[in-house]
């Protein structure tokens, strides 16, 4: 199995079709991978960068012993078929077996540890957790002061299993759940209030302690899990308001990682080295870095629980790659713009085949300054929550256009198509025309739990497939390379006037000084928007905003584009992945405005919040010095789009 190298490799690759003895669930599929030779190297992790040669090392007879035993302990605690196990770790070996045993014997959500404990009790009870797994007390550590408060909170949660991160560096016999079942606990996590209650109504474990009691010979109970069952939960969709829950089913994780497998070929086999950075509560690790790996016998090298963001991890990537002989990574593009001030000269490096990019667009600048600094091959690829993980990648084998997402996976469809002003399907684009992208297969997720956020997601293209709007604008080439021109929901629109942001943050990452480049809408009641860009220069560089427009303009020759202001800041808010926020800084813009806008009309004084609300969108809360200013401010704000609020800051002060 070689890979593809263009699209008549994919065109045979489903000539063939699909093989009738697909796994049936993604702990049969890690199982055949194991069965490769289990005496390989599975999985190996080092807690510090500076300790990286001193890691812990599972084979794969081991891995499978321990997702085994992971699984059989959640049976033993009720976990069956339709039962939520829910997740908040970061990048530890013990969440690779949460992963994978829990899907074995039910379903897994997945819940970004670096989220405020509210978001995380909303997420939980969305999900209707009846087991979660997280990190028991520690000092230097906050997910459990972020869990604990809100364990209340979720009426359907049962058990709580804590995995201890001081493992054999406790001094006493007693473990974390008994440590918290007798409220021994640290001052700042002691339950209070109503929460104290939660040792009552939840039965705590120890995960290391539950998991050596069982066998890791085979599942205990005697259910299997089907392509149908659902397998994971995965949150999507920002980090403000409620997330969506995308449901994902084993058949959809399995025939993503394998068409994935059959793309990409021998790079991603026995032998093979792949490093895990990117956190494992995010698909794009969980699958390139995880089953995908695990399907095909090879080595996955987990650097630090907090991935690349943990301390020392990029400064010495290089190190790391040669030390391990790394053949392939993932990646975001901010994670390439920081390995760019990575010195590389001195290292060996040539084990790296190449490196995956996805998750956001790659400038087109960076990804070129990047490979002939470093000589590794960069595969831009595409994928959502949604279609599983991966829906395309430039070939490994052929031709990387750059700027392109490149070829679609085999057995996976995609394709754009022109829609009409009500979102429906009008015709298939030509070769070239930018529209809508739609995906179809059997990597296509299920829905989202909550049964509002499915409305509009699927499109009838008159063919009788199931496809899914991803909402990105793209086009097909000639040779069956996709590209994105835009997302939906991203375009600047001035005056009716569509602009997509990479027009202008292209044309910045070429600047010298340029290290990341973001541009928004700042609301606007002429123009309806305009373009404001963001810029965060390179470790000891600086340009001032006089400088960067002079630049620009000779860059962009699209009047309309030219940005009406350019802030240069210290550092871009990012996701916990990596991508730039671009909602924070949005927001930003959106408080600005309504505040010139209010300073305009004569009102002083006034604060301005922008909050997610779930039937409005985006919504203004403006507290008033007095009352009597609430006409003026409305006058001046009634063409701003969007539901506004006003209070008083005198009457709740008074109350």
């Amino acid at each position: 199995m070689k890979g593809v190298a263009n699209l008549q490799d994919v065109l045979a690759m489903e000539a063939q079709g699909q093989p009738v003895d697909l796994p049936s669930n993604t702990y049969e599929m890690i199982c055949r991978g194991s069965a490769i030779d289990p005496s390989a190297p599975a999985l190996s992790y080092f807690a510090t960068a500076d300790d990286y040669a001193n890691a812990t090392h599972w084979t794969y007879s081991e891995l499978l012993r321990d997702i085994t035993r992971t699984a059989n302990m959640l049976s033993r605690l009720g976990v069956q078929r339709g039962t939520v196990v829910a997740y908040v770790l970061p990048n530890l070996p013990e969440t690779h077996c949460v992963i994978w045993g829990g899907e074995a014997v039910g379903i897994v959500c997945a819940i970004n540890p670096m989220l405020e404990g509210e978001a995380i009790g909303q997420l939980l009870k969305a999900s209707g957790a009846a087991v979660l797994v997280t990190l028991a007390p520690l000092p230097g550590t906050d997910v459990w002061q972020k869990v604990q408060p809100v364990l209340h909170k979720v009426p359907s949660l049962k058990h709580v299993v804590l995995v201890d991160l001081a493992g054999e560096a406790r001094s006493d016999r007693a473990g974390p759940a008994q440590t918290v079942r007798a409220g021994e606990c640290s001052p700042q996590c002691e339950p209070v209030g109503e929460s104290r209650a939660v040792a009552s109504q939840i039965a705590f474990h120890d995960f290391a302690t539950s998991v050596a009691r069982e066998s890791g010979e085979a599942l205990c109970t005697p259910q299997r899990m089907n392509p149908d069952d659902v397998s994971s939960y995965f949150c999507t969709g920002g980090t403000t308001g409620l997330p969506k829950i995308a449901m994902r089913r084993h058949g959809n994780e399995v025939a993503n990682a394998w068409s994935a497998g059959r793309f990409l070929g021998e790079s991603v086999g026995p032998g093979k080295t792949i490093f895990c950075g990117l956190p494992l509560f995010h698909v794009n690790a969980v699958t390139v870095t995880g089953l995908l790996p695990f399907s095909r016998g090879a080595h996955v090298v987990l650097g630090t629980a907090q991935g690349y963001r943990g301390e020392g991890v990029v400064k010495r990537f290089w190190e790391i790659v040669e030390h391990y002989r790394i053949n392939f990574f993932s990646g975001v593009p901010t994670l390439y713009g920081s390995l760019m001030e990575v010195p590389v000269e001195g290292r060996d490096i040539g084990s790296l085949e190449y490196a995956l990019c996805g998750a956001a667009p790659m400038p087109v600048e960076l990804l070129r300054a990047f490979q002939a600094r470093t000589g590794i091959r960069i595969l831009e690829g595409y994928g959502l929550t949604e279609g599983g993980c991966v829906s395309s990648v430039n070939p490994p084998l052929g031709e990387r256009r750059t700027g392109s997402i490149g070829l679609r996976l085999p057995g996976q469809a995609m394709k754009a198509v022109v829609v009409d002003e009500a979102g429906s399907y009008v015709r298939d684009c030509a070769a070239n025309e930018v529209g809508q992208l739609l995906i179809s297969g059997p990597n296509v997720f299920v829905g989202y739990a909550r049964q509002e956020q499915n409305s509009g997601i699927w499109m009838d293209t008159g063919d009788g497939g199931r496809w899914l709007n991803t909402g990105d604008l793209g086009r097909c080439d000639v040779d069956g390379y996709f590209w994105l021109t835009g997302r939906k929901k991203e375009l600047i629109i001035r005056g009716g006037h569509n602009i997509d942001p990479a027009a202008i943050e292209e044309p910045l990452h070429r600047h010298p000084a340029v290290r990341l480049a973001a541009a928004v809408g700042r609301p606007d009641t002429h123009a309806g928007e305009l373009p404001v860009a963001y810029v965060e220069t390179k470790r000891g560089m600086s340009a001032t905003e006089a400088e960067l427009f002079d630049f620009l303009r000779g860059e962009i020759h699209e009047r309309a584009a030219l940005p009406k202001a350019i802030r240069i800041v210290e550092s871009m808010p990012l996701t916990a992945v990596g991508k730039i926020f671009k909602p924070a800084l949005k927001r930003r813009e959106t408080v600005d405005a309504v505040d010139c806008a209010l300073a305009a009309a004569g009102v002083d004084g006034a604060s301005v919040s922008v909050v997610e609300d779930a039937t409005k969108g985006l919504a203004l809360r403006v507290e008033l010095p007095d009352l009597a200013l609430e006409a003026l401010a409305a006058s001046a704000l009634a063409r701003f789009p969007f539901a506004i609020s006003f209070s008083c800051v005198r009457q709740q002060q008074e109350r």
